[in-house]
Parts: structure tokens; sequence; C-alpha cells
């Protein structure tokens, strides 16, 4: 059974000292379902062990246009794991690394014209949906997947989206078969439900 921290604390605690026990950086990937807290977690995290901090959806390659591919077809096409793997090759052999992020103000499919930087940290979070996939498991020292009840993660995107549409729901059965197919919460190192943050 996947191991449990309900509270903040202790979670903390088992990072640092796994972190501690290696001579490069440690990193952790914060996935999970849309609105589920993974960057309220990443940044509480970033702020008590001064971790660095990569977020997901700067890497996102879908386009802002519906899709017609199946639900298996979009988990490949949402991010660049690629461009990921980069990210964390750098920054797990103790080199800065940096990108261009996906311009979600814009919202016209281009990349932000300034670079993102990050220095490497004696521990590094990559969160976001899709960040514990298949393709990064030999970057990822430790997988957590990081859940809400589903009434508080519905009313964290209403709040946030304002109205969940047809764009939407594309990316949220990807998710779906993601979590059922390739990434099952078994098969993580750990869950985080619910943190008082």
């Amino acid at each position: 059974m996947t191991p449990r921290f309900d509270t903040f604390e202790p979670f903390v605690k088992a990072l640092e000292l796994r972190a501690h026990a290696l001579d490069r950086p440690f990193v952790v990937a914060l996935d999970g379902r849309c609105a589920a807290g993974k960057t309220m977690l990443a940044a509480a995290l970033a702020q008590v062990t001064d971790a660095a901090v990569i977020e997901g959806d700067d890497f996102y390659t879908g386009g802002v246009g519906l899709r017609t591919e199946p639900p298996a077809a979009l988990v490949g096409a949402c991010i660049d794991w690629r461009q990921q793997r980069i990210v964390l090759e750098a920054l797990r052999a103790g080199r800065q690394a940096s990108w261009h992020a996906f311009d979600w103000e814009a919202f016209d499919g281009e990349l932000r014209a300034e670079l993102t930087v990050r220095a490497p940290r004696p521990i590094v979070i990559l969160e976001g949906i899709y960040s514990a996939r298949p393709e990064l498991a030999d970057l990822i020292d430790l997988s957590v997947l990081v859940r809400a009840d589903e009434s508080v993660r519905g009313s964290r995107l209403l709040a946030r989206e304002g109205v969940i549409g047809p764009w939407d729901r594309q990316w949220h059965f990807a998710e779906e078969y993601y979590f059922e197919f390739i990434r099952p919460p078994m098969s993580f190192h750990m869950a985080a439900s619910d943190m008082p943050l």
C-alpha cells in the first residue's frame, strides 16, 4: 500500500533525510489531478527546504484548441517531457537549467520570450500533472501522488477556471487515463492527501 503523510512536518523531514543521504540533488515529482494542490505543496516545501521548483505547466505543448485524439494520445501530447528531462539532467548534475515557459497569459500557443532559470538545490521539485511519467522515472528519486477530496478539487477548479468547458474536459479525460492505466495510485512511492498547508 502507498504510504501516506497526513501532516506537513513528517513529509518535510522525510524529504530532508533522503536528500541528505545523496551527493547530488534529490529529485521529487509531485504529480496529481488538476487542482489537487501540487503547486501549493511545492511552494510550501520550497519555503522550508530551499528547494528548486520546476512548474510542469511551463512545458505545456497541448495547444489552445480542442483536439480529437483519444486520451492516451493526449497524455503524450500535453507536456514536453523531453525538455523536462534536459532540465532535470542538468540540475541533477549540479548545473543551472533554463527554459522558455509556455505563455499562459497570452494563451496563443507561444512560449515566453524571457528564460526561466533554476540553480541546483539539495532538493529539486518537479510539480505538475505527468511529472511522474515513466519517461522520467530514471531521474526521479521520489514520486508523490498529491490528492484532494473531489469536492475540494472541484471547488478549486471552478474558482480558477470560472467554467469547465470542452477544452478543460479533454485534459481531464487524459488525466483519468493516465492515473488509471499509466501511473495508477499504487505505483507511486507515497501519497500526500489534503495536507494542512
